[in-house]
């Protein structure tokens, strides 16, 4: 009789710990996009798309490093970083050493968007955590870790 593998499958409660991480992610995220959109008119995308741009060393970033920092795929961040060219927030430019390159770089209407956004960001995050905290005791010991992070 062949010896039987052993069992890889996650514990129920991990499972279910996952999940409840999962919800309060959609949760935050949800009450940060709509803070952002209606305090500042930018997308929770088009914020975070503006912080990589304005951390990195030129305020330049190719746009599929631009895109892997913020978890989109190349097309979506080429209509992000359009928007934000629209709105003169950001713009495309070609690599000068390697004419297929492109970056998106930050302008500093965009620098000042970020800037003043961040703030509702920072706002909204704590709240939305103390209150998932206080809502699901469960998820109170990691919430708690995120908040001392984020103080």
């Amino acid at each position: 009789m062949a010896a039987s593998a052993p069992s890889t499958a996650l514990p129920a409660d991990a499972v279910a710990m996952w999940n409840r991480v999962m919800l309060l992610h959609a949760r935050v995220e949800s009450r940060l996009a709509t803070a952002l959109q209606r305090r500042h008119g930018i997308g929770l995308s088009e914020y975070r798309a503006l912080g990589h741009l304005a951390a990195s060393r030129d305020g330049e970033l190719r746009m599929q490093e631009l895109a892997d920092l913020i978890g989109l795929n190349q097309s979506s961040v080429t209509r992000l970083v359009a928007r934000l060219n629209a709105a003169d927030f950001a713009y495309r430019d070609l690599c000068p050493d390697d004419k297929r390159g492109v970056y998106g770089v930050i302008t500093e209407a965009g620098r000042a968007k970020h800037g003043e956004a961040s703030r509702t960001y920072e706002e909204t995050l704590e709240a939305a955590l103390r209150e998932a905290g206080q809502a699901d005791p469960r998820l109170a010991v990691a919430v708690a870790m995120l908040g001392g992070a984020i103080a």
